[in-house]
C-alpha cells in the first residue's frame, strides 16, 4: 500500500483514510447522544413522532421504560384462571363481533386454546370491528370475572396485543418472524405506552429498542465514583439498561412491576444524583458568595422584641434563632421557611426584615397576588408602622403617578420595607441599598424571578462599584410558603436552600372539626351557621373560583351573596369579597369584617391566604370537590385562629369522582398540613403538586419523587461527599467525571439553569 492514493474529487486520500470510509460494524454502533433516526427501523419520519414524545436521541429511548411487565413466561391456560386474579392469556382468535344494547356497543372476542375457551368484551370499541382475524395469536391481560349470567370466566376491556397473523408467510422471513415472536412470548414481556395516537405499538418499542441495546456502544460513560457505586451495590449503566428492558426469566415480578430491581435503582439512582450534585454544588458556590453579616446586637434585639404583638411559640423562636445565625454570616442566606396555616410565617419574617433594617438596609417582600400584597402591607404597618419604620406597596394596578413616587422613595432609600407583587421586578425599579428579600409563598414564582430580585442588590453595588472593587454583596433571601411541602419534593425543588418549619400552632388554638355533605343537606347549614353567629361568631362561605370558566363562578358568588343577603340571612350583615373588585373596596370590605361589622363574609378563594380574623369559626366551601387538596387546606386555614371551637363544612354537588372523594375524606380526617400534602402529592404528582407546573422542577424519566424517597436521601448524602472534594475514596478525575455529566443533564436531561 506504500505510495498508493486514491483520486477522489481532486483531492488527494491517505491510505489510512481508506479504511474509515469502508463501512464496518464499528462505524454503525449507537451512542447514547446518537439522533434516534439513525436506529433500523425507525428514519426521519418515525423521529418525528417520537420527538412528540422528548425521544431525540437514542439515550432517549433506552430511557423510555416499560410501565409494566407481563409475565409471558408462564402464561395461564384458560382452564387454570379463578376468578378476581389478574392474568395474562395467550391464546388463539376464535371470533369476534360487535352487538349492540339500549345503552351501548359492546365488541365481544373469544380466544381459545385447545377445547378452552375465554370471553372478552370491550365496552363503546366499534373501533375493533377491523382489529382481529380468525386463526390470530394475541396475548391479553387483564381481570379475570365471573359472567353474572352465564356464571363463564371472562375478562372485560383487558389490554391485549396481537403477536402473529394467519396470513404471515412462513417462507419469506421466517427467521425474522421468529426472532420477533421470541421478544413477544416465552419471557417476561416489557409492556410500553403507544405513541403518535397509536402508530408506535409496544411491539414497535420492543423491537426499535432491542435493535438500538444490540448496536449500542460496548462501554458506556460511567460517571458516578466507584466507590459510591460499591456502596449501593449498583450495576453498570449497560447492564441496568438491557435487564430493565430485557429481565432475565429469574427475576422477581414483584420487583419489575414496583421498580425495585436492580437495572431500576441503579437507572433511578442516576438521575437522582445528578440533580443533588449539581443542587449540593449550588448551596457551596453560594457560600463562597460575598454576603453581609449583619450585626444582631442589643439594640437590634428590643428593636424585635418592640414589634411582637404576642408571646413567640418555641418553634418561632428555634426558626427566627436559624434565621439570625444565617444573616450575620458573611455569605449570603438562602432559607426556606415552611409553616402550616396559621402558624405565625409572616411575624417571623417581620422580624428579619428588622435585622436588615436596623442595619442600615432596605427589605423587599414579594407576594404573588395583589391581594396577599395588599395584606402584607396593612399588617406591615399595623405591627411596625407605630415602631416609626417606613413601609411602601407597589403593586400593578396603582396609577401611574403613584408608581413613580413609590419608586422615588425606594431608590432614594427612604421606603426600609416595600411590599409588592411582580412589580417589584420591573426594570424602573431601583433599591438604594437591599440587604433582605423575602419571597412569600414561592411555588407561584418562577426560579428565575426570584433570582431576578436577588440581583437587585447587585445592580445597585455595581453602580457605585468600581475598578478592582470587591465583588458586590448580594441580598440575603428568605422563601416562605404555607403550602406545606413533603420532603421528598423539597429536597429538588428547594435544595439549594436550607430549610426552617414551623411545626406548631400558637397557644390557644383548638383543632378544626370538618365535616363532609351534599347540599341537599344546605337548610341544615344555614341553620348552623345562624347559630354561630348568634352566639357571637363569624362565617366565611366560599365559591369556587374555576380559570376556564371563571365568569360564571364569579356570578355564582354574587348570585349567592344576594341570596343570602337578602332571603336566608336578611336580618344579618353579609358582606361580599372576590377578586374583581377594585383595591379600595376590598380593604374595606376586609376592614369591615375583621373588626366584626360584617357577620357573613361570601367569598371566593381570594381569602386563601392572609386573612387573620381570629372571630371567624365556621367556613363553608361549596363544591368543596371542584377544590384541590392544598387549597382546601390553606383555606381551612382561615378559622380556627382563636380560643373557639371551629367548624369546615365541605358541601358537595352532584357526583363526586373516587379521587375527589379521596381530597375530602382526608381533610376531614386531618388538620396535619403535612400529611395532607403527602397524600397531594401523590395524587397529583410532583409536576402538578403546586397547581402548575412549577419552573425549576426537574423533568425525571425514570425517578417518582413519592417512591423514591430513601433513594434521594442516599443521592443527596453520596453527592455532598462528592462534592466535598478529592479524598481516599473519590479521586479529583473521578469528581471532574461527574461534575461534567451533572452540567449535561442539568441543561439537557432535567431543563434545569446549568450550575457551576
Amino acid at each position: 500500500m506504500r505510495g498508493v492514493c486514491v483520486r477522489r474529487k481532486r483531492r488527494l486520500v491517505a491510505p489510512a483514510t481508506i479504511l474509515l470510509l469502508i463501512p464496518t460494524k464499528l462505524s454503525r454502533m449507537l451512542e447514547l447522544s446518537t439522533p434516534v433516526q439513525y436506529v433500523k427501523g425507525v428514519g426521519p419520519r418515525i423521529g418525528e413522532i417520537l420527538a412528540a414524545k422528548g425521544i431525540l436521541t437514542v439515550g432517549d429511548l433506552l430511557y423510555y421504560l416499560p410501565f409494566r411487565y407481563e409475565d409471558r413466561l408462564n402464561p395461564r391456560g384458560i382452564s387454570e384462571l379463578r376468578a378476581g386474579e389478574m392474568a395474562t392469556v395467550i391464546g388463539e382468535v376464535r371470533n369476534s363481533g360487535l352487538f349492540r344494547t339500549r345503552r351501548m356497543p359492546i365488541f365481544q372476542l373469544t380466544v381459545g386454546q385447545g377445547r378452552s375457551r375465554l370471553k372478552c368484551l370491550w365496552f363503546n370499541a366499534t373501533y375493533l370491528q377491523d382489529k382481529f382475524k380468525p386463526g390470530q395469536m394475541i396475548a391479553l391481560y387483564g381481570k379475570v370475572e365471573e359472567d353474572l349470567h352465564s356464571r363463564e370466566l371472562q375478562i372485560v376491556q383487558p389490554q391485549f396485543e396481537v403477536l402473529g397473523d394467519p396470513s404471515d408467510s412462513d417462507g419469506n422471513g421466517g427467521a425474522e418472524k421468529k426472532a420477533a415472536e421470541s421478544l413477544e412470548i416465552g419471557r417476561i414481556v416489557p409492556i410500553y405506552e403507544s405513541a403518535g395516537q397509536g402508530k408506535l405499538s409496544p411491539r414497535w418499542f420492543r423491537r426499535a429498542i432491542r435493535t438500538a441495546l444490540d448496536n449500542l456502544m460496548p462501554d458506556l460513560p460511567e460517571a458516578i465514583p466507584a466507590i459510591v457505586r460499591s456502596r449501593l451495590a449498583l450495576v453498570s449503566p449497560r447492564e441496568a439498561l438491557w435487564s430493565v428492558h430485557w429481565p432475565e426469566p429469574g427475576e422477581s415480578f414483584q420487583d419489575l412491576q414496583s421498580s425495585r430491581t436492580p437495572a431500576h435503582i441503579r437507572l433511578i439512582f442516576d438521575e437522582l444524583f445528578f440533580v443533588e450534585l449539581g443542587l449540593e454544588l449550588k448551596r457551596r458556590q453560594q457560600k463562597a458568595k460575598t454576603g453581609i453579616a449583619f450585626k444582631l446586637d442589643q439594640r437590634v434585639r428590643a428593636a424585635i422584641k418592640k414589634i411582637l404583638p404576642f408571646h413567640p411559640t418555641p418553634a418561632q423562636k428555634r426558626v427566627l434563632k436559624e434565621i439570625a445565625a444565617d444573616m450575620e454570616k458573611p455569605y449570603p442566606m438562602r432559607r426556606l421557611l415552611q409553616g402550616d396555616v396559621g402558624s405565625g410565617k409572616t411575624i417571623v419574617g417581620f422580624e428579619a426584615a428588622i435585622i436588615a433594617i436596623e442595619n442600615g438596609f432596605q427589605v423587599a417582600l414579594m407576594a404573588p397576588t395583589e391581594i396577599l400584597a395588599q395584606q402584607h402591607y396593612f399588617s406591615a404597618r399595623r405591627i411596625l408602622e407605630e415602631a416609626g419604620y417606613r413601609i411602601v406597596l407597589l403593586t400593578g394596578s396603582l396609577e401611574a403617578d403613584r408608581k413613580r413616587e413609590v419608586r422615588r422613595h425606594i431608590a432614594q432609600g427612604n421606603a426600609q420595607l416595600v411590599i409588592g407583587t411582580h412589580a417589584l421586578l420591573e426594570e424602573k425599579v431601583e433599591f438604594a441599598n437591599i440587604g433582605l428579600v423575602i419571597v412569600d409563598e414561592q411555588h407561584r414564582f418562577g426560579v428565575m424571578q426570584r433570582l431576578k430580585l436577588m440581583r437587585k442588590g447587585e445592580a445597585d453595588e455595581a453602580r457605585v462599584g468600581t475598578g478592582d472593587s470587591p465583588a458586590p454583596a448580594e441580598p440575603d433571601v428568605l422563601v416562605m410558603t404555607a403550602t406545606p411541602i413533603p420532603r421528598t419534593l423539597a429536597l429538588t425543588l428547594y435544595g439549594d436552600l436550607d430549610v426552617s418549619v414551623l411545626d406548631e400552632l400558637p397557644p390557644g388554638r383548638t383543632p378544626i372539626v370538618t365535616r363532609c355533605i351534599s347540599d341537599d343537606r344546605s337548610p341544615e347549614v344555614w341553620d348552623f351557621v345562624r347559630k354561630q353567629v348568634v352566639a357571637g361568631h363569624q362565617v366565611y362561605v366560599v365559591y369556587p373560583v374555576i380559570a376556564e370558566n371563571e365568569e360564571n363562578e364569579l356570578k355564582a358568588a354574587v348570585k349567592m351573596y344576594r341570596e343570602l343577603s337578602s332571603k336566608i340571612f336578611a336580618d344579618l350583615k353579609v358582606g361580599l369579597l372576590h377578586g374583581r373588585l377594585d383595591v379600595d373596596l376590598k380593604d374595606q370590605v376586609m376592614r369591615m369584617f375583621q373588626k366584626g361589622e360584617l357577620q357573613i363574609l361570601v367569598a371566593t378563594t381570594v381569602i386563601e391566604v392572609g386573612v387573620d380574623v381570629p372571630n371567624a369559626t365556621v367556613m363553608v366551601i361549596e363544591h368543596a370537590e371542584r377544590f384541590g387538596l392544598a387549597q382546601l387546606h390553606q383555606l381551612r386555614g382561615r378559622i380556627g385562629r382563636g380560643a373557639a371551637k371551629s367548624f369546615c363544612i365541605l358541601m358537595t354537588g352532584g357526583k363526586v369522582t373516587e379521587e375527589g372523594q379521596r381530597r375530602l375524606d382526608a381533610m376531614v380526617k386531618t388538620n396535619d398540613g403535612f400529611k395532607i400534602a403527602e397524600l397531594d402529592l401523590e395524587l397529583r404528582g410532583p409536576g402538578e403538586f403546586f397547581g402548575t407546573r412549577q419552573a425549576g422542577m426537574p423533568s425525571f424519566r425514570v425517578a417518582n419523587l413519592i417512591r423514591d424517597g430513601q433513594l434521594l436521601e442516599a443521592a443527596k448524602r453520596e453527592a455532598a461527599a462528592v462534592i466535598a472534594g478529592p479524598n481516599s475514596e473519590i479521586s479529583g478525575e473521578e469528581i471532574s467525571r461527574a461534575l461534567v455529566q451533572m452540567r449535561t443533564r442539568w441543561q439537557h436531561t432535567y431543563g434545569l439553569v446549568e450550575v457551576g
